[in-house]
């Protein structure tokens, strides 16, 4: 008697099932990020061109002299004027596909739903913590402007963005009031120690400085919140059309 053979197919371990996923996961995130990075830095490159851009070269001219150097200063920016968009436009594009890549990792970490919604407002918090909260402080200073020392502005900023941020997760995603209390006294903590600028003199006229300003914490805060809703879209369309397929 020829006992019956029965052909089984065997089934994908547990930790294979893991590994495919993280893979998946991994790869949406980074198409994510390429896709929302290019489309947002190139948007807000644009706007940098006809706001951020001009303000800087009316400034070097007050830094290398005043008017008396304006012919000279004219001919040099006109002559490496592309050069000069163009590497802002790749920096604008490669700091938009960061932009993009955080927020998804955060989002994932956080096990946040990822949608254009829900990215977009986790993006005005990034803006938050990064440029609003340090701008109260620290303005975006025009070349020949009064600077503090960079080394004591990046140690500033950086701990400043890091207890913001954290400080607004607390105080938003946790419920005992005792963290939302711990949350906005971070939040508030880093103004009480922000640099001075070491001297008073600038050879940048105060109306350019706070048009500067409030200009490039514009394009900050678009280049978030763009980047945002293009991250949070393009990922919740490709999960889409990845279930689909399994269908």
């Amino acid at each position: 008697m020829i006992a019956r053979m029965t052909r089984v197919t065997p089934c994908r371990s547990p930790a294979t099932k893991t590994r495919t996923k993280q893979t998946s996961v991994i790869t949406r995130v980074l198409a994510t990020g390429l896709i929302a990075g290019i489309v947002a830095g190139l948007f807000v490159a644009a706007i940098q061109h006809v706001t951020t851009t001009p303000l800087i070269l009316t400034a070097e001219i007050y830094e290398v002299g005043g008017e008396a150097a304006q012919n000279g200063v004219s001919a040099l920016t006109q002559s490496a004027l592309f050069h000069r968009t163009l590497n802002t436009s790749l920096s604008t594009i490669a700091l938009s596909m960061g932009y993009a890549l955080i927020l998804l990792a955060v989002m994932l970490l956080s096990e946040e739903k990822i949608d254009a919604y829900r990215a977009t407002l986790w993006a005005a918090c990034a803006f938050a913590a990064t440029g609003l909260s340090a701008g109260l402080e620290l303005a975006p200073q025009l070349p020949g402007a009064a600077e503090t020392a960079l080394h004591d502005r990046q140690i500033w900023w950086l701990a400043n963005a890091v207890m913001t941020a954290f400080g607004l997760y607390l105080l938003i995603k946790i419920d005992p009031v005792i963290y939302k209390i711990f949350g906005l006294a971070l939040i508030v903590a880093p103004h009480f120690f922000a640099p001075f600028p070491a001297t008073p003199e600038s050879h940048v006229p105060a109306e350019l400085a706070a048009r500067f300003a409030a200009a490039s914490l514009s394009v900050q805060a678009l280049s978030w919140i763009i980047a945002g809703a293009f991250a949070g879209g393009i990922y919740q369309l490709l999960a889409h059309y990845k279930d689909e397929a399994r269908l």
